[in-house]
């Protein structure tokens, strides 16, 4: 008997040491180590090893709808309205009909929302608005079409957040700063800001969704010229031995890797939209964009290279008027930029499907198919076969032939 007590006592105290070793596993490693077995409603378990003790496995969250990866995503911006009012069918049948495969819907909308209620409680008052009512209908819908799903998440223009957590933002003579068109940011200094646009990130990933793209993943545009006037709170950076320019930098950058390892649990890909200007130069001086260095962080680079939104250059006097040869030349440059890297992110850029008419005294040039078309082939013949197109009401061009080309 006391042979067997003996044995039971070492398979327990062997037992407890083991479960210590999974315990205390340092922080750093701790998301590749530790067991982790959180199962989500309407969901399935999946095991697999990830540089773990053949003792140890991991968890990982896997989704009950599916969806395949296209063969090259091309997609269109979807605001939470259109996903969830009499529009969404339009949208659908737009998608299944052409050459189109994707959308990405507001999860996160520009002025802070979430779309829809989650069931989960929010650490804030007001901010989410019901515009999905069900978005797991919406998912389930381009399920059985086939639709790639992506959530857009805006992050860090958030007038929301900065009126709920005016600490969290950047103040003026103790009120909350706002840019010319009257918008709100919060800081990217803030952990706090990261987590909580991380959590949304994820409940989106549990309802569903492929892949998770941040947008305004930057500071207010021109901050270099007002850094010094504004109050803010600089967080871990305050003292670290950078200029202001490389803090802004480290900041952003920071956060879109520390998204990225926190959302390898759900198994979705991680893209990031960022200002087309900023594949041309070394790093924003005021934004904190460093193409480089985001590109590295994730799987999707989305840069906005809308021809409206470029002032001279590339030797164009008046990019919105060409298309085609504004595209071409960004994507001559941007794959010079990614063909440095180790391992480069799938390029996916946001093309024009609207007017400008800010940039006209007389008549807007038009954008029809041609223009539309004219992107896309620009593209194309430079080996970049994913686009999105943008329009902020979601009218797209009919009649646009999104096929790629051979």
């Amino acid at each position: 008997m006391r042979k067997y007590i003996k044995i039971s006592v070492s398979l327990a105290i062997t037992m407890f040491f083991l479960l210590m070793m999974c315990l205390t596993v340092s922080a750093e490693d701790e998301k590749e180590s530790v067991l982790t077995a959180q199962v989500h409603q309407n969901s399935q378990v999946k095991v697999e090893k990830r540089d773990l003790p053949d003792a140890f496995v991991r968890f990982s969250f896997v989704s009950d709808l599916k969806f395949e990866y296209p063969d090259a995503v091309r997609g269109i911006y979807v605001t939470g309205h259109s996903a969830g009012g009499s529009r969404f069918e339009k949208l659908v049948d737009l998608v299944d009909s052409t050459e189109l495969n994707s959308m990405v819907i507001d999860i996160k909308e520009d002025k802070g929302f979430i779309t829809y209620k989650p069931e989960e409680e929010l650490p804030y008052e007001g901010v989410a608005k019901n515009f999905i009512k069900d978005p797991k209908e919406v998912l389930k819908k381009l399920e059985a079409k086939g639709i790639y799903p992506i959530a857009r998440i805006v992050v860090f223009k958030d007038p929301a957040l900065a009126k709920a957590r005016p600490d969290l933002s950047f103040t003026k003579n103790g009120e909350v700063w706002t840019n010319g068109k009257n918008e709100a940011f919060v800081s990217p200094f803030q952990k706090e800001v990261w987590d909580y646009n991380i959590d949304i990130a994820k409940q989106a990933a549990e309802l569903g969704f492929r892949e998770i793209q941040f947008d305004y993943v930057r500071f207010p545009e021109g901050f270099e010229k007002r850094d010094k006037e504004l109050e803010y709170d600089m967080g871990d950076y305050k003292d670290a031995d950078l200029t202001d320019v490389k803090k802004r930098v480290e900041a952003v950058t920071d956060f879109v890797a520390y998204a990225r390892e926190e959302l390898e649990y759900y198994n979705v890909d991680v893209s990031v939209d960022i200002f087309g200007y900023a594949a041309t130069i070394e790093e924003t001086p005021g934004i904190g964009q460093n193409f480089s260095r985001i590109s590295d962080n994730v799987d999707v680079i989305s840069s906005m290279i809308y021809p409206s939104h470029w002032t001279p250059y590339f030797g164009i006097d008046f990019p919105d008027k060409e298309p085609y040869r504004l595209v071409d030349e960004y994507a001559k440059v941007e794959n010079k930029v990614l063909d440095a890297l180790d391992n480069p992110p799938v390029s996916r850029p946001w093309i024009q499907d609207f007017e400008a008419p800010w940039l006209y005294s007389g008549s807007t040039f038009q954008y029809g198919v041609e223009e539309v078309e004219a992107q896309i082939r620009a593209l194309n013949e430079n080996g970049i076969k994913e686009f999105l197109l943008w329009n902020a009401g979601n009218t797209y061009t009919e009649g646009v032939d999104y096929t790629p080309l051979d």
